[in-house]
């Protein structure tokens, strides 16, 4: 008993003693851990610090290098293109001229002005301090060198991360060591800026003596503009030069109106007159996504006061809004095509910086147009990555003020060229009209890289879904080897007139390349379009906007504002009457096998349909499906329902009775009661990237053959046009 008294005594000091030093131990342990963690910060920021200074030293040693004369090249001085952008989007950067981090200082008191923005290049990437870029070296893409026989190596640093790089170009061009910015040593590098090769300020010297820095545009020199056959006008000259064009631009614009006053009044007292509908069909489908062109930036006026490399925009530098106001406005009328096609010819003549001559007839460059306002809004990011590929001329970017007429206009004598479009079906639509109204012998075969929201017509020509499938799949370069490679086909494009009781047009014809909704889908459309026309901060990329799209289709499930809707309309496929199902809150009519971001409307394995065609965009036929309201097109997008299908037909007849949405490619309006009458209008050449198969590749390799074969005159255009026509309904 007196034992176990003793053991109980001395237990409660024992577990007091224990708690302490178990707490102790927690305290060391956790003292340990943080001492821990503070040395692995340490080491990697001194491993940071270090590998910035060396990357630091290897810039000046490849400064102190341009300076020798011995290692000058013989290439024509180029100044940077400057822009301005945040300093926040300069992080990682280093000034090109006093090569100091264009990080912004850590201060006490408010940032000002020229701490808030930087100048950056935007064709080759370079950045630089507001004080420091008069003083940087004329060393970017010089974007003409008419007059040389070859084109030389542009050897420049490496100022930003090359997203885009060609698989063979990690290693010295020379030695065929490996180039990286390893901060364990290695030789400062050399990037050219037009074959995107590497190599070693070390090596250069030998390679120079050995090619004489001859450049052969590397992996993509056939899809390359090459400079040798660029010349820069004269427009960019201030003073005289400058005056005397725009004194002529405006004569032209008096000249114009002019014509049209003595027209209209000819006309007041003849009969009323008719809508032209070739002449006037861009006018009616211009994309909304090229139409939002509203804010106004330090980056356009800084790009006019400093673009000194001949202005890249292709036109985007003049001020003159009085003569681009008489191009947009242009009357839509037959009395004014005739008279304006020569005008609008001279007015676009006035504003090209560039003339392409003396093209070899082999030649197949790119033309490029980019919409920065499309759905992913990337537009910005995607020209300077395209103008460190390709050559900056041959990139054209659309807005409200320029469309896609001056870049055609500037490759109007190239023999064979192909299109590329960044943007969204609306702008693809746009691009398409622009080649429709250049009338050319062989129009030029369009791919498309999806930037919008939806992208159905690149879905249907397997380009991807979005910019995040170009990137998964290697990014630009593997996307300009595939345009390269692919194989031309046929789409077929479609007339809608709008017409009143009397069968009179009530406005220019718009184009149908994808589909048109009337109902419950174009509803969401015009919802979205409204909230895009006052908010379009929050449209901000693809994802977000197919978010809002499926809020608003939300909103409407329960709203049963088309409950009326079959007897309000009329449709009629090839003049037979088609009964419009009792539950319908929507019509569609599909060209392509694609809607509202990848749903197949057609199905052509369903079986249940035997006495139905398959869908075909070639077969000059569309096809046309019911719905039965939102939440019918909700499950419509997840795969848990289908479309019903009603016709199918090559001449559409659809009437109001009340007022409805209406949407063609996704460009909705409200429309009053009329006739939509669809037609077939042509057909255009699209490029479709060839499948990993034979018959994939076969496609490409005959299309590159009937090209030559135009070329070396054993076939003509029209023959050309006829073979590639069959080859695409063959192959499909």
């Amino acid at each position: 008993m007196e034992h176990d008294r003793e053991m109980n005594l001395w237990l409660p000091g024992w577990n007091n003693g224990s708690q302490a030093e178990m707490t102790e131990s927690r305290l060391f342990i956790l003292s340990c851990f943080i001492a821990a963690l503070i040395g692995i910060l340490t080491i990697a920021y001194t491993a940071f610090q270090w590998r910035r200074n060396i990357n630091l030293g290897w810039m000046k040693a490849i400064a102190r290098s341009k300076k020798n004369p011995k290692t000058r090249h013989k290439v024509p001085l180029a100044p940077h293109t400057w822009v301005l952008e945040s300093v926040s989007r300069g992080k990682n950067l280093n000034c090109c001229v006093c090569l100091k981090s264009m990080s912004p200082s850590q201060t006490l008191g408010p940032m000002v002005a020229s701490d808030s923005f930087i100048h950056r290049c935007s064709i080759c990437g370079a950045a630089a301090h507001l004080s420091c870029s008069l003083s940087a070296h004329k060393d970017c893409k010089c974007v003409s060198m008419i007059g040389f026989e070859h084109v030389i190596h542009q050897w420049s640093v490496r100022w930003t991360e090359i997203t885009d790089q060609p698989s063979e170009a990690s290693f010295c061009s020379y030695c065929e060591e490996p180039c990286s910015g390893s901060f364990l040593g290695g030789s400062p590098i050399w990037c050219c800026l037009w074959c995107q090769r590497l190599v070693h300020v070390d090596c250069h010297n030998n390679m120079s003596n050995e090619t004489g820095d001859i450049c052969d545009l590397g992996p993509f020199r056939r899809l390359i503009l090459s400079p040798l056959y660029v010349k820069e006008l004269n427009h960019t000259l201030a003073g005289g030069i400058l005056s005397s064009i725009t004194h002529g631009a405006n004569e032209i614009a008096s000249q114009v109106r002019a014509s049209i006053r003595s027209q209209s009044k000819k006309y007041k007292h003849g009969n009323e007159p008719s809508v032209d509908p070739v002449d006037s069909g861009s006018t009616g489908d211009t994309s909304s996504e090229s139409m939002a062109d509203a804010h106004k930036t330090v980056h356009s006026s800084n790009r006019v006061e400093e673009n000194c490399n001949g202005g890249t925009n292709v036109g985007d530098h003049y001020q003159d809004g009085e003569l681009d106001k008489k191009i947009e406005s242009k009357p839509s009328f037959k009395r004014s095509g005739s008279i304006n096609q020569k005008d609008e010819s001279q007015i676009l003549q006035l504003k090209q910086n560039y003339e392409l001559i003396d093209m070899p007839p082999d030649a197949r460059p790119l033309l490029v147009f980019i919409n920065k306002k499309s759905g992913a809004q990337r537009g910005d990011s995607l020209r300077q990555r395209l103008n460190l590929l390709l050559n900056p001329v041959q990139v054209v970017e659309l807005s409200s003020t320029q469309g896609p007429e001056v870049g055609l206009f500037l490759f109007r004598k190239v023999p064979h060229f192909r299109v590329l479009v960044c943007g969204g079906d609306g702008t693809v639509g746009w691009v398409l009209n622009a080649i429709d109204k250049q009338n050319f012998v062989s129009p030029p075969p369009v791919a498309i890289l999806p930037a919008g929201t939806g992208n159905d017509l690149a879905r249907v020509l397997s380009w991807g879904g979005g910019l995040s499938s170009v990137e998964r799949n290697g990014g630009l370069c593997t996307m300009l080897q595939h345009i390269e490679h692919a194989a031309v086909t046929i789409l077929d494009r479609w007339k809608v007139a709008i017409l009143n009781q009397q069968g009179k047009l009530l406005e220019p014809p718009k184009f149908l390349n994808n589909y048109l909704g009337v109902g419950c889908d174009a509803k969401v459309a015009l919802d979205i379009h409204n909230l895009r026309e006052e908010n379009p901060e929050k449209f901000y990329n693809q994802f977000m906007n197919k978010v809002l799209y499926a809020r608003e289709g939300a909103k409407s499930i329960m709203d049963r504002t088309f409950e009326d809707f079959p007897w309000q309309v009329r449709v009629v496929v090839d003049g037979t009457e088609i009964e419009v199902p009792e539950d319908a809150e929507g019509v569609l009519v599909a060209n392509i096998g694609s809607y509202m971001g990848g749903v197949d409307l057609w199905q052509n394995e369903d079986e249940n349909y035997d006495n139905f065609d398959p869908q075909s965009m070639h077969d000059k036929v569309l096809e046309v499906v019911s719905i039965s309201g939102t939440w019918h097109l909700g499950k419509l997008q997840v795969g848990l329902s289908r479309a019903r299908r009603l016709a199918q037909g090559q001449s559409i007849r659809i009437q109001l009775f009340a007022p409805l949405p209406v949407q063609i490619d996704g460009e909705p309006w409200f429309q009053q009661p009329c006739t939509l009458a669809i037609s077939h209008h042509g057909q255009a050449f699209m490029l479709k990237r060839a499948a990993e198969e034979p018959l994939g590749h076969a496609a490409a390799i005959i299309t590159d053959v009937l090209e030559s074969a135009e070329t070396n005159r054993v076939i003509n255009a029209s023959q050309k046009r006829a073979l590639l026509q069959e080859m695409a309904l063959r192959l499909s």
